[in-house]
């Protein structure tokens, strides 16, 4: 069940991404206002250039004073902020979470951590997270300390 804000501010989005998308992304499909799908493609010139990822977003009753849940499903970039079972760690998804960030907004900031990657591989300890991880990335209590990648 949503909330009138998360409705109005959800349909907005709704409407400005199937209107306006940027660049590289794009709606695949609503199942409801509370699960979205959006496909983004790695930009030309990085290591993921032409590959395609598709994002889950479920927006809680709270949204947007609560971030979404967002994870990557089916095909998993490799990357060190992105675990196996398609969890990421993104300061902006957790503590860093402002009502101003929008589904397009999260998708740019995702696009440009894919980007700015130098080098494709698991984030370290990724089969440890894996087997203690939750199934929602906002169980797990993360700490952001590399803003190399």
């Amino acid at each position: 069940m949503s909330s009138k804000m998360q409705t109005k501010r959800l349909l907005r989005e709704l409407t400005q991404l199937k209107k306006t998308p940027c660049p590289n992304i794009s709606l695949q499909s609503t199942d409801s206002l509370e699960t979205w799908f959006v496909d983004i493609k790695g930009v030309d010139n990085t290591l993921y250039a032409n590959e395609n990822f598709t994002l889950q977003f479920k927006f809680t009753r709270e949204y947007p004073i609560e971030a979404p849940e967002v994870t990557f499903i089916g095909n998993v970039p490799l990357h060190p902020h992105v675990y196996s079972n398609g969890h990421i760690c993104l300061s902006i998804l957790y503590q860093y979470w402002t009502p101003v960030l929008t589904v397009d907004g999260i998708c740019l900031s995702i696009l440009s951590m894919l980007s700015s990657c130098e080098k494709k591989e698991l984030p370290r300890k990724n089969d440890v997270y894996i087997k203690k991880a939750g199934p929602s990335p906002k169980d797990t209590a993360w700490i952001f300390d590399d803003g190399t990648v």
